[in-house]
């Protein structure tokens, strides 16, 4: 094996490792949010800040991590991220009050926003444009297999050995991701090394946007979610009009208005996510509270959708590097606005093949449009950006899932009002769904041509102004 293949390998194998980690924490330790309630004794509102928190710390400093690895160097970051990330796993599982837990979670968040924002420009950094659209499908294949390895390994674990076994897991899983990380990968890529790094922008963006996302998200269970919605609407304005102004910002405004595939790419990210991130939500209710199914076989069947994304994700992003990603994700924007449509006919004798069919036709779509969307993302910056472009793309994740989930909230509580999930009305349910699915499509369908608007992308490394 030649060094620069060695490179390249381990390289995939570690990214890949870290890729798996987060949303496998995330999709896992969902199921033992009643085992935590149980043994902590505490409320619905802390319990959901055992995940808000999580979310929130990740999101907030996304892209100030990925411009100080940027500057700092890839793979240092990398390593702090996953071994701040194996660390905080530790204390989660040890922690003594939920509280503590939440704390911790925070500290967990904050590692993960290092992985995000620098496997990605590790991966972009080593291996040259016309091979990282298969890469890249390989690096979110891996995101969609610990998606689907959650919810059936967290909830055993949870079941057998108890919810700390799933930090536990995860700790020696970071630890072998930092142990081959330091031995075998050579290399800083430092792409932007020499820069100031822009504290004041850094603030008002991870303000700015925890606020944002915080009252989204709580819109409908706290009078003072408006005030935050404003207050962070208010602080992004701030940073936008600072960073214009700055001379080495930590977020270049000018890959917005100066770089149209960069621009719509995202802008297509993020309507997917908002248009899809819930789904799974909301057929998860479907299947257990109308049509009667425990949970363990509501999971199963949700499984038919993660399942065909890792799967088919790295070929789609193989077909990236052939034909146009904008093609290929429009593609797959399509297709899934078909399945949304689908869905928008629920009733409650709907056959269960039908769903699972959908749900897999859902996964096809979705494999089509997020590998070459992340491969159009990556490859129309130059390389001292790939860390910030990195991060751009987790918060285009990470805000469509709070404002999908938000939607979902809002319109269940108008529909349902108070009454618990366990005892609603199932023709009021189905009918909120439907409802839901209809917004979700007519999204989806407008994010179409946000992905076709972004033109084709040049081979090579992009240069934008």
């Amino acid at each position: 094996m030649k060094p620069d293949d060695s490179l390249k390998r381990y390289t995939l194998l570690v990214a890949a490792m870290a890729s798996f980690l987060t949303p496998f924490m995330g999709s896992s330790i969902n199921l033992a949010i009643p085992s935590i309630g149980k043994e902590f004794n505490c409320n619905a509102f802390m319990l959901s800040w055992v995940a808000t928190s999580y979310l929130l710390a990740s999101t907030a400093f996304l892209v100030p991590l990925g411009r100080l690895a940027d500057i700092t160097g890839r793979k240092k970051i990398f390593i702090l991220g996953i071994t701040f990330f194996g660390l905080s796993s530790i204390l989660c599982g040890l922690a003594w009050s939920v509280k503590t837990l939440i704390l911790f979670r925070i500290l967990q968040g904050i590692g993960s926003a290092m992985i995000f924002s620098t496997a990605m420009a590790m991966l972009t950094s080593v291996f040259p444009p016309r091979e990282r659209g298969k890469v890249l499908g390989i690096n979110v294949a891996s995101v969609y297999t610990g998606l689907s390895l959650g919810p059936v390994l967290g909830g055993t674990m949870n079941h057998n050995l108890g919810w700390q076994s799933i930090f536990y897991l995860t700790a020696v899983v970071s630890i072998f991701a930092v142990t081959l990380t330091i031995t075998k990968l050579k290399g800083e890529w430092p792409g932007a090394a020499g820069e100031k790094f822009d504290f004041t922008g850094s603030f008002l963006y991870s303000v700015g946007l925890a606020t944002l996302i915080y009252g989204i998200s709580s819109v409908t269970s706290s009078e003072w979610a408006k005030y935050f919605l404003v207050f962070g609407l208010l602080m992004l304005v701030i940073f936008v009009r600072y960073e214009i102004n700055a001379k080495q910002p930590v977020l270049n405004i000018m890959l917005f208005t100066g770089n149209v595939t960069f621009a719509f790419s995202n802008l297509a990210a993020l309507i997917n996510y908002c248009a899809t991130f819930a789904v799974a939500f909301l057929l998860s209710l479907y299947l257990q509270v109308v049509l009667g199914y425990n949970s363990q076989a509501a999971g199963l069947v949700l499984l038919s959708q993660p399942v065909l994304m890792a799967v088919l994700s790295p070929f789609a992003g193989t077909l990236s590097d052939r034909i146009q990603p904008r093609v290929v994700a429009s593609c797959g924007m399509a297709l899934t606005t078909l399945t949304l449509l689908i869905f928008c006919f629920l009733t409650e004798g709907t056959p269960l093949w039908l769903i699972i069919a959908n749900l897999a036709l859902l996964g096809t779509g979705l494999a089509l449009f997020s590998s070459p969307n992340t491969n159009a993302v990556m490859g129309s910056v130059e390389k001292k950006f790939f860390g910030v472009a990195s991060s751009t793309i987790g918060t285009m994740r990470l805000t469509g899932q709070a404002v999908s989930m938000a939607t979902v909230t809002l319109l269940l509580a108008l529909y349902l009002g108070n009454t618990e999930l366990s005892r609603a009305n199932p023709a009021l349910l189905v009918k909120s769904t439907k409802v839901l699915f209809a917004i979700f499509t007519a999204l989806c369908f407008g994010g179409i041509f946000a992905s076709l608007a972004r033109g084709n992308l040049n081979s090579g490394e992009q240069q934008p102004s």
